[in-house]
């Protein structure tokens, strides 16, 4: 149970979400996020068969405008921003100057003055205004009141189309187009946290969040459409990583895999790009793989709420930091951080699991 606290916040959309007969919640950026509907197993087999509507409003926005604000968004990644473009989205790793990661949330750029960061779990609000005030930056940093709702799954263009017109069916990945809901231009972004495919709708006034929900709603009842939420199993088979859990500030990008994410020679400014510059030349001795852990045995993989080590005999080579039962690939499916000497895919590993010890893989690829 989650105590009510005006700490923990509601959503725009928090009615749609209880109407729906939302089961559960978890706390990301003091807001609710709703964790399953039907369960955890129903929600994920219908993902990926049909269509979802998700409140994802605790991805909370830290905008950034004024004549710096171009500055201010290269100095928080070792990803090159020089190149993006009006109507452009950049998933950007954010570091501090050791180089270790703070967020890796989207990047909006609205206008050359003016940029919206989608942040994952982290106040990374209190990071920027700190280094606007330390370099004395022209610019203003706030969280404005957008609340991001997503549509995810195969259905997601022909729900997307009978809200907004077929003009999001253009929309490329990574891309946005601002489009019309009830003489309002939303934000309607090509990207999303599931392997299915869909759209994020920055919605810009809480006023008509509801509005949209129900639209979406009720154009969808010939496509299944559900409430739904991120789901634990599917982001593990499509290796999609959980700031908090997979990786922390101890990591660099490219311990958590993001290499190509940063072009640090070019990225000039970026508060650690010293550092990264050292990673990227001697390479990290750790990284991000995925993990089978095998349940030939009948056992199911335990909820995972700790890190699990993972072991050579008698010595830790790295550790578990996120784990599901996959009913389409009948396993354990893991994320885990995995020592140099034993990331080779193939490589045999035990790991440590509340239940007792579990045989498992690791691989250099995910399962979709």
């Amino acid at each position: 149970m989650i105590s009510p606290s005006r700490r923990l916040r509601r959503t725009p959309f928090s009615p749609g979400v209880e109407a729906a007969g939302v089961k559960g919640y978890t706390i990301y950026n003091h807001m609710l996020l709703p964790t399953v509907f039907r369960s955890v197993e129903e929600d994920y087999r219908h993902l990926k068969d049909a269509v979802q509507v998700w409140d994802v409003s605790c991805e909370r926005q830290v905008e950034v405008r004024g004549p710096d604000a171009a500055r201010l968004m290269q100095m928080l990644t070792p990803r090159d921003l020089s190149k993006m473009q009006d109507g452009q989205c950049f998933y950007v790793p954010m570091v501090d100057e050791t180089g270790g990661m703070l967020n890796d949330p989207v990047a909006v750029r609205l206008d050359e003055n003016r940029f919206w960061i989608s942040i994952a779990d982290s106040d990374l609000l209190f990071w920027v205004k700190g280094l606007v005030y330390g370099f004395r930056l022209d610019v203003l940093v706030d969280e404005p009141d957008v609340s991001p709702l997503a549509i995810q799954g195969p259905r997601a263009d022909d729900l997307a189309a009978a809200v907004f017109g077929d003009a999001v069916r253009d929309i490329r990945f990574f891309r946005y187009k601002q489009l019309d809901f009830q003489g309002r231009k939303l934000v309607v972004a090509r990207s999303g946290y599931s392997k299915q495919g869909g759209f994020e709708i920055y919605v810009e006034g809480a006023d008509i969040a509801m509005p949209l929900w129900n639209a979406l709603m009720e154009a969808g009842k010939s496509m299944d459409v559900h409430a739904g939420c991120p789901n634990g199993i599917e982001r593990v088979e499509g290796g999609l990583l959980s700031y908090g859990n997979d990786m922390t500030r101890d990591n660099t990008p490219h311990e958590a895999g993001l290499g190509r994410f940063c072009s640090t020679q070019s990225a000039l400014g970026c508060v650690g790009r010293d550092a990264l510059l050292r990673v990227a030349k001697e390479g990290p001795v750790q990284q991000v793989r995925a993990i089978e852990i095998h349940t030939g045995d009948g056992r199911p993989v335990p909820p995972c709420d700790r890190a699990w080590p993972l072991m050579d005999g008698e010595n830790q080579v790295g550790q578990v930091t996120s784990a599901a039962n996959s009913p389409d690939f009948n396993t354990g499916v893991a994320i885990g951080m995995v020592r140099m000497t034993h990331w080779a895919s193939g490589t045999e590993l035990d790991v440590l699991t509340p239940d007792g010890p579990r045989a498992a893989t690791v691989y250099d690829t995910f399962w979709i």
